[in-house]
């Protein structure tokens, strides 16, 4: 039997994730036999608990590069495949398929739905609709590759084919299966892996009190990263407290930042609660607010001002009892309170781990791999997709369009760009 009769598929696509599944049924669409290797029970299992279970699909972003932009000095390598496949295409592609979207705060798309499962469900019927060969609770062991095909080993046997997908993803949430075996066999074949991290991660505080903030969502925040005096960064969004610290979009596109500062020097957080008033103006305000409620115990017009459950830190950081009624506040007392509104500090004492990562950094340098095609430059029947790739992956969408996009082009490589 010759090696091409030994071939049984065009392309073995190891991971059903996001990137693993467009690549999977591009590849499909355009004729290809396509086997699908999933070790979990089921398919895109954390892409069914993204942005909190109901997917952060892509961002609204008109131009590619805008788009590029948002992924650092490093998102250049991007240009080929976002001018490819673009967040325009990621909406239709979903939207033809009977999966209405809609564009949030900051350009995030989600389904109209908020669940993240029909997103799932999309993806599966295009493997369906393509024939494509899934095969579930397969754990890959190895990946040979050879000059003319690729031998995918696991524990009942191995499969054959022309080529090999790695959308293996990277490191977070590992108990969905992103445990980094991928980049073991990439740094097998030659390439250089960039040691892993967690990208877009939640901070801890040293704060005591922030466990009373728990569950509290704040949509316009300016948050500053502070090291000493000197502000070294600062964005405005939402924000989530939570029993440990701080979290949501604004913090977790903060903490690669963070993360840098705290190898070096002590870090503190700095809240702006109203990010669009300078102090004169919210002194005033509080002031109209005093004098409309001049009777009553500064902790029920505190709770007025403040959004909920800050109140009585405020309160307490001004040094205020919280019985005392509002004719008697003074002009330093009242101050003091609009101070806090405008800087609420709080002190990192760091970050929360891989487990605790929305996504991970590392992976395949992108200098080693094409971006027309996603193909490996150092062995070209390998293509190389989505988290698996070495790129700052900011939150709101972003991380998923480089899947939809890497995947997308690989799928179409295949079989019409043969090295």
């Amino acid at each position: 039997m010759s090696m091409k009769d030994a071939i049984q598929f065009d392309l073995i696509v190891v991971g059903g994730g996001p990137a693993g599944m467009m690549c999977a049924g591009r590849a499909a669409e355009r004729g290809a036999r396509v086997l699908l290797l999933e070790k979990n029970s089921m398919l895109g299992k954390k892409l069914s608990i993204t942005g909190g279970g109901r997917c952060n699909v892509t961002n609204d972003i008109s131009t590619v590069r805008e788009l590029v932009a948002r992924y650092g000095p490093g998102g250049k390598a991007l240009f080929p495949a976002f001018s490819r496949f673009t967040p325009a295409d990621a909406v239709n592609f979903f939207n033809e398929r009977g999966l209405p979207t809609k564009v949030e705060a900051e350009g995030r798309v989600f389904p109209v739905s908020n669940d993240a499962n029909d997103v799932v469900r999309v993806l599966g019927e295009y493997l369906r609709q393509g024939k494509v060969k899934v095969v579930l609770n397969a754990p890959v062991h190895k990946v040979v590759v050879y000059d003319d095909h690729v031998r995918v080993m696991w524990s009942l046997g191995e499969w054959r084919a022309a080529a090999v997908a790695v959308a293996t993803g990277g490191l977070a949430y590992p108990e969905t299966g992103s445990t980094g075996e991928g980049f073991d066999w990439l740094a097998r074949l030659g390439h250089k892996i960039i040691r892993p991290d967690a990208s877009l991660v939640p901070l801890r505080v040293k704060e005591p009190w922030i466990v009373g903030l728990s569950g509290l969502s704040l949509q316009n925040v300016r948050a500053s990263v502070v090291v000493g005096d000197k502000k070294i960064e600062s964005k405005t969004g939402k924000l989530l407290f939570t029993h440990f610290g701080l979290s949501g979009p604004l913090i977790l596109n903060m903490s690669r930042t963070v993360g840098e500062a705290l190898k070096k020097n002590s870090v503190d957080v700095v809240l702006d609660l109203f990010p669009k008033d300078n102090l004169s103006a919210l002194d005033a305000e509080l002031l109209r607010l005093f004098s409309s409620n001049q009777n009553k115990k500064i902790k029920n017009v505190a709770a007025l001002f403040f959004p909920p459950k800050i109140g009585s830190l405020a309160l307490n950081a001004a040094g205020l009892d919280p019985e005392k009624f509002v004719n008697l506040v003074t002009r330093d007392e009242r101050l003091r309170l609009v101070k806090f509104a405008k800087a609420m500090r709080l002190a990192v004492s760091g970050l929360m781990g891989l487990d605790d990562a929305i996504v991970s950094s590392g992976g395949v340098a992108p200098s080693e791999v094409d971006f027309r095609t996603m193909r490996s430059k150092i062995r070209p029947n390998v293509y190389i997709l989505g988290d698996a790739l070495n790129f700052n992956r900011p939150s709101g969408g972003f991380s998923l369009q480089i899947c939809w996009a890497t995947g997308y082009l690989a799928g179409e490589a295949v079989l019409f760009d043969r090295p």
